[in-house]
């Protein structure tokens, strides 16, 4: 379903992510994070910028 969707393989910018996130009505809601297609989610603890990319980090004990 997915897959075929060019944002899947070559991801959002900054840009995309923000425009996208200010159509949610509740500001208050927690992000989180998932790799496997949501069977497991974890909350983002850190947002930092490495080798030019942003990258969305998690610290919890399980990681």
């Amino acid at each position: 379903m997915l897959s075929g969707s060019s944002w899947v393989v070559r991801g959002k910018t900054i840009r995309d992510l923000i425009e996208e996130l200010t159509t949610f009505e509740d500001q208050g809601m927690y992000v989180e994070i998932s790799v496997d297609g949501g069977d497991t989610v974890r909350p983002i603890s850190l947002v930092g910028k490495d080798e030019g990319k942003c990258v969305l980090f998690y610290f919890g004990d399980d990681a």
